[in-house]
């Protein structure tokens, strides 16, 4: 039997703590999204919702997945799998099971945004027709951000394929260009939104639950991939330090707009008027007439019941 290599020596035991860390990390990435799936499809709507918050986060996915698919420790990763157990595999593997699942989560609000987007209103304004707000992205703006995704996706494939088969040495650079790119296009995804919920003041679609879980989640996951990964690995883990500043700097403000902004004190105000309106409406069929206003004041008129005749004398 051959004697294991120094990498997979290290694999062949993984630590316990590590390992679990890692597999609570999967599952808190499908939860923390959960939350923003359930959000579009119960409101039927993705208003509120930038499409470049959209595009720049499903590329920026797209390309930390690839990423660390090409990245050379992965390979020597996938080949120790031929000699540790198949439990040591799994917890080696962990690292792109994270990955593909944050990529797979923010996917799916890529097609629930396409599916659910505000076709029949204005997207600045839920209740306003398109026709009289022209402004905001249009349906047609979010079906060129689906295409560009795709687009994306299969080219980062083919050119990941083509240097393995072509040039294997130009792998590590071309992992590193990926890191890079995600780290960029992290980096300014979440200005679109930003600045889509500071002009529109108010949160829309957009779940404050996901951002709760997900802005800490995002630095607990940065921790575990650098110690896995060390320094040298700065491309992976770094992109998640970026992204959790710039996610808390849109969950405070999705916040304030939500519990203490100018629209929540209207929705409040129109709240109220619409329960004191209510309680008119039931106080006056529990007595039995209304108030038409008269000459001298409301005079109470009669309103119709069971003992009304049909007929009534002029």
């Amino acid at each position: 039997m051959n004697p294991l290599t120094p990498h997979c020596r290290e694999l062949a035991s993984p630590g316990i703590f590590q390992t679990v860390l890692s597999v609570l990390i999967i599952f808190g990435i499908l939860m923390s999204y959960l939350p923003q799936h359930i959000r579009i499809i119960t409101r039927r709507s993705s208003f509120g919702i930038s499409p470049y918050f959209v595009l720049l986060g499903v590329t920026s996915g797209t390309s930390a997945f690839a990423n660390i698919l090409v990245f050379p420790t992965t390979a020597q990763d996938v080949a120790c799998c031929q000699e540790i157990s198949g439990i040591a595999c799994f917890a080696g593997l962990l690292a792109i099971f994270q990955m593909s699942m944050q990529w797979l989560c923010f996917f799916s609000i890529l097609l629930l945004f396409v599916i659910y987007f505000p076709r029949a209103t204005s997207p600045t304004n839920p209740i306003t027709p398109v026709s009289t707000s022209p402004s905001g992205p249009t349906y047609r703006t979010a079906l060129v951000v689906t295409g560009i995704c795709l687009l994306h996706a299969l080219a980062t494939i083919v050119i990941s394929v083509a240097f393995e088969l072509r040039s294997p040495a130009a792998i590590p650079a071309w992992a590193n260009f990926l890191g890079v790119l995600a780290a960029v296009l992290a980096s300014i995804q979440y200005l679109p939104q930003i600045y889509t919920t500071l002009r529109l003041q108010c949160v829309g679609s957009l779940s404050i639950p996901m951002m709760c879980i997900q802005t800490p989640g995002s630095l607990i996951w940065a921790a575990s991939l650098a110690a896995r990964t060390g320094w040298a690995g700065w491309s992976i883990w770094g992109v998640l330090v970026v992204t959790a500043c710039l996610q808390g700097t849109l969950l405070t403000m999705a916040i304030y707009f939500e519990y203490f902004g100018p629209n929540h004190k209207r929705e409040a105000g129109h709240r109220t008027d619409q329960s004191q309106d209510q309680s008119q409406d039931r106080d006056q069929d529990r007595d039995g007439f209304g108030s038409v206003e008269g000459t001298h004041g409301p005079v109470a008129v009669d309103r119709p019941s069971e003992e009304t005749p049909l007929l009534q004398s002029q």
